[in-house]
């Protein structure tokens, strides 16, 4: 059971490097530093003397790799993966990266996304004799390369990437060669870089930083295949688009604030949203405090705009993680308590701005808000940094079903009451892309707030 479930989840994390004698290891430190983007399980593949070596478990990066794992895994090519279950199970038969036999050679694959034609692909592949010994959507696309007719493996992706339909950043090794590719609407991130003579490819740039003085280069393109091998980086461009759909939540919610995503850092873009829920539901109180971690940054920006003072209201326990999950039952009726405390002498007796990142289900914002009123607060503003959550996504993040999201069928009158709060006010969607738009002109996915979903939903 997860005590704290009442939040979106993440999308899985992707490290890939080539070129560097300490490849495995430096693919740990990119895990480490992508650990929030899924806590699950977590593997490394790595390529060898024509051989692909891998080793994968359920658990945390810290806990699935040792340092004589790590020295094991030679090669001077690797691909990572920390993973969140949004297709498939959770047992370690579903943990990245997957390797096959491909061509007489090995071939491992590491996905970020979520295909949402998985079933009718795998449906006709089963009539055609392919056998499934997984079922995450990532080994469809692994199906549907070993019937490509194309021999060459850039050409086999560039034949069966058409039949995807939904979202994909995709890592490939093969003994040879490092590859990336980003879906034509550009639904995940993923971000390319250098160290030294060495390629890096990640999901978000604060896998660079630990690494020492890496370039961020750029974003991999929506469309964009990139091939890393012996002859330098090449690019193809696969297909186009005449839109864009990168998920918004990335921004609100799953990237860390130090990453650089989509051309904005995501901490400066969270406080223009904060900034822009100020302008437009404006409340008379005594400070804004946010929801940690990921409240913080749009309360600084709310804080800026209305000139109401911030300060730390909430301390969170960083050591049980997003996924605390315990057996005993005592642990499970502490509830929030267990994760957030509240800091007395700052709330007692103070009107308060509660800034959070969403609103789900609503049952963890609703201990949060008894949490406070325990403490003394006299009022409780509760503002949040995205418009309402509505319908659930099929593009990689782990939604409820619809009449699960409590702002599918409870108005903000009904919400606040249910919340037992003095007032409750999302930002607009207008105003939610007015703060994430930049000189580039990018084009997000909206469809959890107003179920225009960017592709068809055949499964």
């Amino acid at each position: 059971m997860h005590i704290f479930n009442d939040k979106l989840h993440e999308a899985c994390g992707l490290f890939g490097i080539y070129n560097h004698q300490e490849a495995a290891k430096l693919t740990y430190l990119g895990l480490f530093a992508l650990q929030h983007r899924g806590q699950e399980s977590a593997g490394i593949a790595t390529s060898y003397q024509e051989k692909i070596l891998l080793h994968k478990e359920a658990g945390l990066v810290t806990n699935v790799f040792s340092e004589k794992i790590l020295s094991d895994l030679l090669g001077s090519i690797a691909i990572g993966h920390t993973r969140y279950s949004t297709s498939g199970g959770s047992g370690l038969v579903n943990a990245q990266p997957l390797v096959i036999n491909y061509h007489k050679k090995g071939l491992a694959i590491a996905h970020n996304g979520h295909f949402v034609n998985t079933e009718s692909l795998r449906d006709e592949l089963e009539e055609n004799g392919s056998i499934f010994q997984t079922i995450s959507d990532s080994e469809v696309l692994l199906h549907l390369l070993t019937r490509s007719k194309k021999k060459e493996l850039s050409e086999a992706l560039i034949d069966v990437l058409p039949q995807i339909n939904g979202s994909y950043s995709l890592l490939l090794m093969t003994p040879e060669r490092l590859i990336g590719i980003r879906d034509p609407l550009g639904f995940r991130p993923l971000s390319l870089g250098t160290l030294n003579d060495s390629y890096i490819l990640a999901s978000e740039t604060c896998a660079f930083n630990l690494l020492g003085k890496v370039d961020h280069l750029r974003d991999v393109e929506p469309g964009e295949m990139v091939i890393i091998d012996k002859n330098g980086l090449n690019s193809i461009k696969f297909a186009t688009s005449k839109r864009y759909a990168q998920c918004i939540f990335e921004y609100i919610y799953f990237s860390r604030p130090d990453s650089k995503l989509f051309g904005q850092n995501v901490h400066g873009v969270r406080k223009k949203i904060g900034q822009q829920l100020a302008v437009e539901h404006p409340v008379e109180a005594d400070l804004v405090i946010g929801v940690p971690d990921s409240g913080i940054s749009a309360s600084l920006g709310f804080s800026k705009e209305s000139g109401i003072p911030f300060d730390m209201g909430l301390m969170r326990n960083h050591y049980i993680g997003r996924t605390f999950i315990s057996p005993l039952q005592v642990f499970r009726d502490f509830g929030v308590k267990i994760k957030l405390n509240p800091i007395l002498d700052v709330l007692k007796g103070k009107k308060v701005v509660l800034i959070d990142d969403s609103i789900v289900r609503g049952t963890t914002s609703k201990k949060i808000v008894s949490l406070l009123k325990n403490s003394g607060v006299l009022e409780i503003h509760f503002r949040i940094s995205s418009p309402p959550i509505k319908y659930p996504c099929f593009y990689g993040i782990d939604t409820p079903e619809r009449k699960k999201l409590l702002a599918s069928y409870q108005e903000i009158e009904e919400i606040r009451r249910f919340l037992e709060v003095d007032s409750v006010a999302y930002v607009s969607i207008s105003g939610l892309l007015k703060s994430v738009s930049n000189e580039e002109g990018n084009f997000f996915c909206t469809a959890c707030f107003d179920g225009s979903y960017p592709t068809e939903i055949k499964d």
